[in-house]
């Protein structure tokens, strides 16, 4: 008898409920709207939506070798909001493509990998001292950091008078 194996997503069911929620709020937004800050000293809801798509990017692309090399060019839209601090002046469609396709690239691993494969760990890229991370750690991190800055934008977007990411 060949046994089945169990993938990931059925344990990580809901975070595509909230990736749908995160493209709600953020496909109707203008240009004007996606700058708009919680304080002149930070970061704009273009930005972090940016840094959300770029964050996805480096654990699951860069680090762990997941997705196509197209999702590279997502890597590099992290690096520019950290370095200059400036909007990097993505349209909302340009943003909606990034969380989609590296959302499906999330849900693609998921399906793949199995419990077994938690444990599997990742060097840094880089290299030297930095540390390793577990299959199991970098998944928890990216679900937590999406869900801290969407946490962000909906606060920015509800001061301004927008729709929040609806989380019914």
């Amino acid at each position: 008898m060949i046994e089945q194996q169990l993938s990931l997503a059925p344990f990580y069911t809901g975070w595509d409920v909230y990736q749908k929620q995160l493209v709600a709020a953020i496909a109707p937004l203008t240009v004007d709207q996606l700058a708009l800050r919680s304080s002149p000293l930070n970061w704009s809801i273009g930005m972090i939506t940016t840094h959300i798509v770029g964050a996805r990017t480096f654990w699951f692309h860069t680090r762990m070798g997941e997705g196509s090399d197209d999702l590279a060019q997502y890597e590099l839209w992290d690096y520019g909001v950290c370095e200059d601090g400036e909007d990097p002046l993505h349209s909302a469609a340009e943003l909606i493509a990034g969380l989609e396709r590296t959302w499906q690239m999330i849900e693609e691993a998921l399906a793949r990998l199995t419990p077994a494969d938690l444990g599997k760990v990742f060097p840094h890229p880089k290299g030297g001292n930095r540390p390793v991370r577990s299959l199991q750690w970098i998944i928890w991190h990216v679900l937590e950091h999406d869900i801290h800055h969407g946490g962000e934008l909906s606060s920015i977007l509800g001061a301004h008078g927008l729709a929040a990411v609806d989380l019914d």
